[in-house]
C-alpha cells in the first residue's frame, strides 16, 4: 500500500502578485526537494515541463492544491519535518489564510493507483463531516496501511431501518 496525501491552502492574493513570489520562487527547488526525497512515489504536476506552475482545479481561485503519493507516513513526514521544506512550511501564514477546518488528508491506496483530485477533494470532506478514519486521516489521528485494509474488509453494519451505514471497526 502507499500513502496518498493532500493539502489545500487558501492563498492570500493571486499567484502571479507580489505578495506570493517568495513562495512561488521556492516552488522548483522545494518540489524537487519532494522529487527527490526518499519514498517519494508521485506529485500532481500541472505541466512537468513548468514546475513552477500550479495545479489547476475546479475548486476555486484561490485554492492551492498539493497531491502527491508517498510509500509511508514516515516517508512523508520526513520530508515535510526534517528538510529544507519545514523552513518554508513555517512561512505559510505570510503567503496562506488560516483555515478553521481541516487541510490536509492522508489515506492508503493500493500500490500503482493514481486517485483523482476529486476523490482526493471526497476524502477531506469525510474527514471535515466524520472526523478522522482508516479512511481519512491526519498526522495527529494516523492509520496504519494494516487498519485500512482491516476497515475496508469488516462487514457493513446496518441501521435498524435496514439502510446500510458504516463498517464495523
Amino acid at each position: 500500500m502507499h500513502l496518498a496525501e493532500l493539502n489545500i491552502a487558501h492563498m492570500r492574493a493571486p499567484i502571479g502578485s507580489p505578495e506570493l513570489a517568495d513562495f512561488v520562487d521556492a516552488l522548483e527547488p522545494i518540489n524537487a526537494l519532494a522529487d527527490a526525497a526518499p519514498g517519494f512515489v508521485w506529485r500532481l504536476k500541472e505541466d512537468p515541463n513548468q514546475p513552477r506552475l500550479t495545479v489547476k482545479h475546479d475548486f476555486g481561485d484561490h485554492l492551492l492544491v498539493n497531491f502527491s503519493i508517498w510509500e509511508s507516513l514516515d516517508a512523508l513526514w520526513n520530508y515535510v519535518y526534517k528538510t529544507h521544506h519545514l523552513d518554508f512550511l513555517r512561512r505559510r501564514r505570510e503567503w496562506f489564510k488560516r483555515m478553521a477546518e481541516p487541510t490536509m488528508v492522508m489515506w492508503w491506496i493500493p500500490e500503482g493507483y493514481i486517485p483523482s483530485v476529486a476523490e482526493a477533494m471526497e476524502r477531506l470532506e469525510r474527514l471535515k463531516a466524520e472526523g478522522p478514519s482508516p479512511m481519512a486521516f491526519t498526522y495527529k489521528d494516523s492509520y496504519s496501511s494494516e487498519e485500512a485494509l482491516a476497515f475496508m474488509n469488516a462487514p457493513l453494519t446496518k441501521s435498524e431501518s435496514g439502510v446500510v451505514t458504516s463498517r464495523n471497526s
